[in-house]
């Protein structure tokens, strides 16, 4: 396979905005986790795939499974697909509506 370059388990993107460490980062359809903080103009690597806890939508229930999507405007998980990117699916024990944060499994594909 001399045409192999990596597994794709992480993947180096150009910051349009600032992120810390740990921040869910959307490069146009590609989204994944910050190794890194960064500034506009920086390369990090993002985790594409895996379970991470991330902040949900205040007052929203997220069932097992089901997908969640991520609202770019305020930073966090939500259900409601809109305009929203779909990047996983909740975890599960999906997450109450009064939890600040819920698991999610990101949809990469290795």
């Amino acid at each position: 396979m001399k045409n192999f370059v990596m597994s794709g388990r992480t993947m180096t993107v150009l910051l349009t905005a600032a992120c810390a460490s740990g921040d869910l980062v959307v490069a146009n359809a590609l989204f994944g986790i910050a190794s890194v903080s960064g500034q506009p103009g920086d390369n990090v690597e993002v985790e594409v795939g895996g379970v991470w806890d991330l902040p949900k939508k205040a007052n929203e229930a997220f069932t097992a499974y089901a997908p969640v999507y991520w609202d770019a405007t305020n930073k966090v998980l939500t259900v409601t697909a809109g305009s929203n990117l779909k990047v996983g699916v909740a975890g599960h024990l999906g997450a109450l509506a009064a939890d600040a944060f819920a698991r999610v499994r990101l949809n990469a594909t290795f």
